[in-house]
This record gives C-alpha cells, sequence and structure tokens, in this order.
C-alpha cells in the first residue's frame, strides 16, 4: 500500500519513547521535515533536547512498532494525520502543543465540518442522558459534528445522537485505536467506525491509563467550536474539558438542571462563570454565530416542543422537574394508585417518563 511522503519519519519521531509534543515541535521548526530531524547530528539535537532522548532518535524508534502501524493502515478505514497534511484539523493547530499526528479511524470528511463537544458525567441521570442525545442529534442534523471521549453515560449519549444526525460524531480516545475502552461501548466504537470516525493522538498498543485522559480532553475541546456540558458534578473531568476549552478561546454551554441534583452543580458554577444557559438547539447556534445548515431538520425533541396527546399525559403536569413518587404522584393528582401506576407504565413505555431506583420516577424533558 502507498503512503504518504515521509511517514515512516513521523512515525520514527512520533514512536520515540520520552519525546514530548513540545519537543517534536521546536524540532520541527529546527530542522524542517522529520527525515531532517532523523538524521540530524547528536549535537545538533542537543541544542534543543537533552543528550539521552538525542541518542534515542539517532538510534531510531522500535522498527517493530514502526511495521505495526504501517500494517494497521492496510486496512483502507484507517490513516495517519500528520502536520503536514492538508486535512489536520485546523482548530487543532490552535491549541498549546497540537499532537505531531494523529491515528484515524471512519469518515476522514467529517474533520471538514465544524465540532460540537458534548461532555458530562458518566453516572448520568436518565435525564442527562435524554439531553445529550437529543441534543446530539438535534445538533448533528444542524450541520455540526458531535465530539466526545466514548465514556460511559454522557459521552454514549453524544454519541448515539450524533450518528443519528447528517454530521455525525467523533470519539477522541484515551488508548490506542486498536484498543476499544471502555469495552462495553466495543459495539458503539463499531458503529462510529463505520459512519462516524475514532481519533487517538497515542501510538498504537496504548492501554487505558488514568493520565492519559486529561490529555485528550483538550482535544476533545481544541478540534471543535464550542463546548457543551450536559450534567456535570462540581469536581470532575467534564469542567476540566471546559476550562480547556475556554482557554483555548472556545465557547463553553452549559444544560441547567434540578438545584437538587449533584450533577447539576458543575453546570449551574459554569453558568455563574459565564457560560451560556441552553435550553434549545437554537441556543447552541446562536452562541457559536453558526448558521443551520438546513433549518427544518432541527430535531424539536431536544427543546421539547412536540408533546404527544394521550389521555396519560393528564399525569405529566403534576410531575414538576424532580423525582416523584406514586404516593405524591397520588396526591397532587387526586387519582388512585392502580390509575397512576397504569398512567406511568404508558408514559414510560412512551418514552415519556423513567423509572429510578427507590420507586420514584421523573419526567423526561
Amino acid at each position: 500500500m502507498k503512503h504518504a511522503p515521509d511517514l515512516e519519519s513521523w512515525l520514527n519521531l512520533h514512536l520515540i519513547e520520552g519525546l514530548g509534543n513540545e519537543s517534536v515541535r521546536k524540532l520541527l521548526v529546527a530542522f524542517g521535515r522529520p527525515a531532517a530531524v532523523m538524521s540530524a547530528s547528536a549535537g545538533a539535537l542537543e541544542r534543543i533536547v537533552t543528550e539521552s532522548i538525542a541518542q534515542r532518535i539517532k538510534q531510531g524508534a522500535d522498527p517493530a512498532k514502526i511495521d505495526n502501524v504501517l500494517k494497521w493502515l492496510e486496512d483502507s478505514n484507517n490513516a495517519v494525520i500528520t502536520l503536514a497534511d492538508s486535512d489536520y484539523p485546523a482548530q487543532l493547530l490552535n491549541i498549546p502543543s497540537p499532537p505531531p499526528l494523529i491515528y484515524f479511524k471512519g469518515r476522514r470528511e467529517l474533520l471538514e465540518f465544524p465540532a460540537l463537544a458534548v461532555v458530562g458525567s458518566r453516572n448520568a441521570t436518565p435525564q442527562g442522558l435524554t439531553n445529550a442525545e437529543a441534543f446530539s442529534e438535534s445538533a448533528s442534523n444542524a450541520g455540526l459534528c458531535i465530539i466526545s471521549g466514548l465514556a460511559l453515560g454522557i459521552d454514549t449519549a453524544a454519541h448515539l445522537g450524533g450518528l443519528r444526525g447528517r454530521a455525525s460524531s467523533i470519539a477522541v480516545v484515551g488508548t490506542g485505536l486498536d484498543i476499544v475502552y471502555p469495552a462495553r461501548n466495543h459495539l458503539l466504537a463499531h458503529q462510529l467506525a463505520k459512519g462516524g470516525a475514532l481519533i487517538s493522538e497515542f501510538p498504537l498498543g496504548t492501554p487505558a491509563i488514568g493520565r492519559n485522559f486529561p490529555r485528550r480532553n483538550r482535544i476533545i475541546s481544541g478540534i471543535s467550536h464550542g463546548c457543551l456540558v450536559v450534567e456535570a458534578a462540581l469536581q470532575s473531568g467534564s469542567l476540566i474539558t471546559a476550562r480547556q476549552a475556554l482557554e483555548q478561546g472556545r465557547e463553553v454551554m452549559a444544560i441547567p438542571g434540578s438545584i437538587h441534583s449533584p450533577l447539576s452543580k458543575g453546570c449551574h458554577a459554569l453558568i455563574k462563570q459565564g457560560a451560556k444557559l441552553v435550553e434549545n438547539t437554537q441556543d447552541i447556534l446562536e452562541e457559536l454565530n453558526f448558521m443551520s445548515l438546513n433549518a427544518t431538520d432541527i430535531n424539536h425533541h431536544a427543546e421539547n416542543d412536540a408533546k404527544k396527546s394521550t389521555e396519560s399525559t393528564t399525569l405529566l403536569s403534576h410531575f414538576g422537574y424532580d423525582a416523584v413518587n406514586i404516593d405524591t404522584l397520588c396526591a397532587r393528582s387526586g387519582l388512585t394508585a392502580e390509575v397512576v401506576s397504569a398512567m406511568l407504565l404508558t408514559l414510560e413505555l412512551d418514552g415519556q417518563v423513567s423509572s429510578l431506583p427507590g420507586g420514584c420516577y421523573q419526567r423526561i424533558l
């Protein structure tokens, strides 16, 4: 298979153990293309990197690792995109320490779409999952590719919604692209590889290591034009992504929630600090100064404009915004427990309420 010019030199430089992104950037500024870096003298290299790193560069990366990548590239769905490639994501060029190359799997044309990062809690509420999926599908249909991190919870919901929309979804992962983490998202990763895309700056074979996930978060925000936080506790990785987005000059938005929910407190804190309060997809488009490619395609489920007209929906007016149990609904509605239970079953099957632990129910807005 024919590879891009200088690809093996890029891989050789990238796979040098201990050589960070900033050092690679300085070497490229000093010597030009990677091949020139690899052929430079140890003395010249030591003016930029340490003696030990210079020696590693002279020795070159493990040939088996390079061969492994080249074999991986035999699959036409896989690619290595370097700083020298015309479709290297332009947004990433504007962040501190952009990755010299990224491993890519999926639809390469998605890199040309404007993008929205959607992030939030791994332990999301049913309401949060519904919001993430609906807003992501709506934004994707408006022309924004949905970027998230393949984690459980909000990330998963965001990818599923994005994949259903026409601008699809891209996962930025914290492992090598030959590894799926978490394993429970193996099917989702397959769907993204086929209809969306996956990106990693980490070499093939890199396992799930805690310190790598904050690093990948800067790419989630960096490749995007804005970042939407759906649910987040006060101490969460999602707020780290939001802070990185601010530092990168990206717009930060948040969906408010119940004042009683710990997973709303992070969003409320962001809003107090100046993040855009988002109630519908149009809020996102306005904040990004982005005109929907086809406004009629926006999925109004995210804004909850469409209400289903069944007899059971009369019970919805007695829910409010927090979780309630059957006794509370009986007291508010004046209906018997038997009637309320039957209505709840209908509403749950209809996707308008969710059952929660402890016999409680929550309206899906």
